[in-house]
């Protein structure tokens, strides 16, 4: 976030340094007050590019084996913009690589979830699904095993058939 603040000042810089010089090279014609515009507009700019390019730039450093399962978009009305593009503020990835699963309990799947968001810090957690029966627990306290792998006090929660997440830890 930081980083990004830094770069935005530095854009507004550039632009307003950017004009000062069209304004030289056209013999000074320009009105003064297009400077100071131009500096917002390019820190304007440069924070809209980066708004929409945080998923990108996010998704291509995941490591391999990290699925995306889920994306919530934004739309809002101080973005008016967002109306026609909205941009993707959060999304939930799905660790593949590490999921283990218990031979005697076939229809059941343990695996990471990663929850990312714009200005949030990343959230991990440990989840057991069961695919016949379409349900999930979370597993952030703790759980206990029973001798044949089960997990004993699970929450469970019913989840939709069509849940993406459900789906993608399913089909894997």
């Amino acid at each position: 976030m930081f980083l990004e603040l830094i770069a935005t000042i530095f854009a507004g810089v550039a632009a307003a340094g950017l004009m000062m010089l069209v304004n030289i090279a056209s013999g000074r014609v320009l009105p003064r007050w297009l400077t100071p515009v131009a500096a917002g507009v390019g820190m304007i700019a440069l924070t809209i590019s980066n708004e929409y390019t945080w998923f990108d730039r996010t998704v291509k450093n995941l490591p391999e084996g990290v699925e995306i399962a889920m994306t919530v978009e934004e739309k809002g009305w101080p973005r008016p913009w967002t109306h026609l593009w909205p941009y993707t503020k959060r999304f939930v990835a799905v660790d593949t690589a590490s999921m283990r699963r218990n031979d005697s309990l076939p229809d059941q799947r343990m695996t990471d979830l990663y929850f990312f968001g714009r200005w949030s810090p990343v959230n991990k957690a440990p989840v057991l699904y069961d695919c016949k029966a379409g349900r999930s627990a979370l597993l952030i306290d703790g759980a206990s095993f029973t001798e044949d792998g089960a997990v004993a006090d699970a929450d469970w929660r019913a989840m939709p058939p069509d849940d993406p997440i459900l789906r993608l830890v399913c089909e894997t």
